[in-house]
C-alpha cells in the first residue's frame, strides 16, 4: 500500500480547439485511477510508478500546446489525509460486483452452468481491474473476492458433479496451460473450445509444431501421448467429456457425435456438412491459430445454444 502521507497533484489546462487530446488526457487519468479534486486538478498517491506516469502525461500536455504542473504534497493534517483517501474508496464498486455475482445463484440448476462460468470469468476480470487501482483496500475487497470464490466453487460442482465430496480430476485443471499440435481441425478446435468454455475458462491454450516439446506442466490434448488423446472408440473431445464427467450433458454429447463424424466418420450427423463448411472457411481466413480458434468458438457456441435444453424442475 502506498504511503498515505504523500500525494501527487497534476494541474492541467488543455487547448479548447483540441477536444481529442483532452479526451485522451481524461482517459489516461481514469486508467491511472486518479481522483478529481476539481476541474483540471487530479490526485494520486505518490509512488514511483504514479510519478513516472504523471511526468509522461505532463510532457504530452505540453506537446499538445497545453499547460501542466505536477505538484508534490507532503504530510498534511489527519482530516485532510482522510478526505484524500476517501476519494479513492472502491467500496461501492466492490459491493456492486459482489451483488452481481451473488445474483447468479438464482440460475443454479436452471441456467447452463458454463454460461454462468463465463459471466463469473468476466466478473473476475472486473475485480482485477478494480483491485489494480485500489490504493487503500477495505474489507469490501475481501467480500467481493470471497463471493467470486464461493460462486466459482459452486459452479464447478455443477459442471463436475462426479468430483463432489472428494478430490476429482477437475480439481487439478484450473488456470493451467493446455497444449495441442498443429494443424488444427475439428477435434482439436472443439476440444480447445470445450476446455475454455467448461473446464478452465482462465486457462491458456498453446499450439505446438510437430516436433515441439510440450511445455513443463502443460496439459496436452489431441495428439499421441497427450493427457487427453483419442481412444479406440472415441476422439479426444469425447474422451474429455467422459473423463471429466461432462458426457451427461446432452448438448455437449451431440457436439461430440458431430466432431467424431468430422474426424473419423461413423454415424452420419445432419449438421456435419454445414459445420465442416464453416470450419473450412475459418481455416482459410484465419491468420493465426488463436484467430482460427476464435472463429471456431463462434460455431461451437451456436451449436451448443441450439442443442441446450434447461433442466426441468
Amino acid at each position: 500500500m502506498p504511503s498515505a502521507t504523500n500525494w501527487l497533484v497534476i494541474v492541467v489546462q488543455m487547448p479548447l480547439e483540441d477536444p481529442a487530446a483532452r479526451m485522451r488526457l481524461l482517459r489516461t487519468l481514469e486508467s491511472l485511477g486518479a481522483a478529481v479534486m476539481r476541474e483540471g486538478a487530479y490526485l494520486l498517491p505518490e509512488t514511483p510508478a504514479n510519478r513516472q506516469s504523471l511526468e509522461t502525461l505532463v510532457d504530452y500536455v505540453v506537446k499538445c500546446a497545453g499547460q501542466a504542473h505536477l505538484l508534490h504534497v507532503g504530510e498534511s493534517p489527519p482530516a485532510q489525509q482522510e478526505a484524500f483517501m476517501r476519494l479513492f474508496d472502491r467500496t461501492a464498486r466492490y459491493d456492486d460486483l459482489a451483488k452481481t455475482v451473488e445474483s447468479l445463484r438464482v440460475g443454479f440448476g436452471l441456467s447452463d452452468p458454463s454460461a454462468i462460468s463465463r459471466v463469473l470469468h468476466k466478473q473476475r476480470r472486473e475485480f482485477q481491474a478494480i483491485s489494480a487501482l485500489d490504493f487503500f483496500p477495505t474489507p469490501a475487497r475481501e467480500r467481493a473476492e470471497r463471493a467470486l470464490d464461493d460462486a466459482d466453487a459452486a459452479v464447478r460442482k455443477l459442471l463436475f458433479p462426479q468430483s463432489q465430496g472428494h478430490a476429482g480430476p477437475a480439481e487439478n485443471l484450473v488456470r493451467r496451460v493446455w497444449a495441442t499440435r498443429k494443424p488444427l481441425w475439428a477435434d482439436r478446435l472443439a476440444s480447445a473450445w470445450l476446455v475454455r468454455r467448461f473446464v478452465d475458462p482462465e486457462g491458456k491454450v498453446v499450439w505446438l509444431d510437430k516436433a515441439q516439446e510440450v511445455p513443463p506442466g502443460a496439459i496436452g490434448f489431441a495428439f499421441d501421448g497427450a493427457h487427453f488423446a483419442n481412444s479406440e472408440t472415441r476422439v479426444t473431445y469425447e474422451e474429455i467429456l467422459a473423463q471429466l464427467g461432462l458426457a451427461d450433458n446432452p448438448a455437449l454429447a451431440r457436439i461430440g457425435g458431430l466432431v467424431h463424424y468430422l474426424e473419423v466418420r461413423g454415424s452420419p450427423v445432419a449438421e456435419a456438412a454445414g459445420v465442416q463448411t464453416l470450419l473450412q472457411g475459418a481455416v482459410r481466413r484465419a491468420r493465426s491459430e488463436d484467430e482460427l480458434l476464435a472463429e471456431a468458438e463462434k460455431t461451437f457456441d451456436l451449436l451448443y445454444e441450439a442443442y441446450f435444453e434447461p433442466q426441468k424442475r
